[in-house]
């Protein structure tokens, strides 16, 4: 029957059960562990001065609650945290010279030179076909893009080009003619014999057009045009009406194009286009200054271009340790300069993956951290705009009240400053640090030290770091990298 046990099933019993008791203690150990290895994750999170919801995953308060997914390595920004914990280190770490005072420069036996000369063949210009106007636009260095385009632009033409008019930018704010920002005879010198230029239209031209450039057609050409395009849909239009005009002329020529329009861009940017007089007074003044404030590190000073502007802080969605107050600020900051973009149908922000892709601006905590753990340290002269040594502590108001209001001149000075130090750190992508690498490479024989952060490692004691030589690619910006089209080898003396 089944009640009925005999001896064999009597013996088996005390096995069955011992077996029990062992899975079900097995058991209950696994729980145990789990949830002591779990507390413990929690501990260490808190004890490491992570936040306990974006760094464990664990609520505060219960841990019988699901575990939120922990957030991707990066995607939090967490360095003032990481500064608290580093700052005892910092300071009770040993003292070593200051990468400045070393030289960074290695002899290789072959150096390069400027050699726009040899680049461009002078010869009596044919007749002129007409005129070119352009309007640049955006701030100082979108309009030497446009300047120095609008230069081979009339090269391939063979167009007399009108020195070119500034757009009233929205954000800059800026009404400077050409000859307030540069100096204007130098250029016009400079680029005499490869290009005519001129700085107002002949009076039976002007007359054609009743007196008003704005009439003149425009022609609303792409982004990147390529010089066949300038021949063929352009030139007629020129020959036809004695001028054209393009505007906006920013980024409209391709950076492929052949060798003798590169040689005419590298000679306008870097030998055409000077400062106006009174910005390089004050410009060449605020540079010997910097070079008396650096005598701890023999002159030598580093400039540090920080884009952590409101505008650049709310154009890259990215979420800082602020508080509601300063997300809906940044929010509306987005809505009055790009009303719209942020909110189009299919548009998704997400501040986490940006900060892993290395979109977001560094702070200038960052900025400080990842440069002392480079080993510069309270001794190194910086030229940070707009903090430390800028514009205002550098000059007196009366030198700096001429620039006020003119965000373009103002932007010379700085570009000037940055232009002779030591080393340039850039820490966010701009027209500014394009330039500016480029120009210092052409200046220091291809080798011009520039700092630039792998912001996708989100490891503030790591650094990329470039000498600044390099060729430039097929599509490159010959504006970045002058080699080989602008600068030749030389041997060493």
């Amino acid at each position: 029957m089944r009640g009925a046990e005999g001896p064999k099933a009597t013996a088996r019993r005390p096995g069955r059960v011992l077996a029990g008791r062992r899975r079900r203690a097995a058991v209950l150990l696994l729980a145990l562990s789990y949830t002591a290895a779990m507390l413990m994750l929690f501990l260490c999170a808190g004890s490491s001065g992570l936040s306990s919801t974006g760094g464990s995953g664990v609520a505060v308060g219960s841990l019988r609650r699901r575990p939120a997914a922990p957030a991707p390595p990066g995607s939090v920004y967490r360095s003032h945290l990481v500064f608290e914990r580093l700052l005892p280190d910092m300071r009770a770490s040993a003292s070593r010279p200051n990468p400045l005072i070393a030289s960074h420069y290695k002899k290789s036996g072959k150096r390069w030179v400027p050699c726009i000369g040899r680049r461009l063949r002078q010869s009596a210009l044919p007749p002129s076909n007409g005129f070119l106007v352009v309007e640049a636009n955006g701030g100082l260095n979108q309009q030497r893009i446009s300047i120095c385009d609008a230069v081979a632009v009339a090269s391939i033409l063979n167009a007399t080009l009108l020195t070119p008019a500034f757009h009233l930018n929205s954000v800059w704010r800026d009404s400077s003619k050409f000859g307030d920002i540069f100096y204007e005879d130098h250029f016009i010198k400079t680029l005499r014999k490869h290009v005519r230029v001129v700085t107002e239209l002949p009076e039976d031209v002007s007359a054609q057009f009743d007196h008003n450039i704005s009439n003149i057609p425009n022609m609303r050409t792409k982004a990147f045009s390529s010089h066949s395009y300038y021949l063929e849909k352009v030139l007629p239009k020129l020959l036809e009406l004695g001028a054209v005009r393009i505007a906006p002329f920013s980024n409209r020529l391709a950076n492929s194009v052949p060798p003798k329009i590169h040689a005419l861009r590298c000679l306008a940017n870097y030998e055409a286009l000077r400062f106006s007089v009174p910005i390089r007074i004050l410009a060449d003044n605020m540079v010997d200054r910097m070079i008396k404030k650096s005598s701890l590190t023999g002159g030598k000073y580093m400039s540090v271009h920080l884009r952590f502007e409101k505008d650049m802080v709310a154009f890259s969605c990215c979420i800082y340790d602020g508080d509601s107050k300063e997300n809906i600020a940044m929010e509306n900051a987005r809505e009055r300069s790009w009303r719209g973009k942020f909110h189009r149908p299919g548009r998704v922000i997400n501040p986490e993956a940006n900060r892993r892709n290395g979109r977001c601006p560094l702070t200038p905590l960052e900025v400080g951290m990842m440069l002392r753990g480079m080993g510069f340290d309270n001794t190194t002269s910086l030229y940070l705009f707009p903090l430390l040594q800028t514009k205002e502590t550098l000059t007196s108001p009366e030198e700096l009240a001429q620039f006020k209001g003119y965000s373009s001149r103002l932007a010379a000075l700085d570009y000037t400053v940055c232009l002779h130090s030591e080393a340039f750190v850039t820490t966010q992508g701009s027209n500014f640090p394009h330039f500016l690498m480029g120009h210092r490479r052409y200046l220091y024989g291809g080798h011009a030290k520039t700092i630039k952060p792998d912001k996708r490692k989100m490891d503030i004691r790591r650094h990329s770091e470039s000498k600044g030589f390099g060729f430039r690619k097929q599509d490159g910006s010959i504006y970045n990298l002058p080699i080989p089209e602008c600068m030749c080898q030389q041997a060493e003396a």
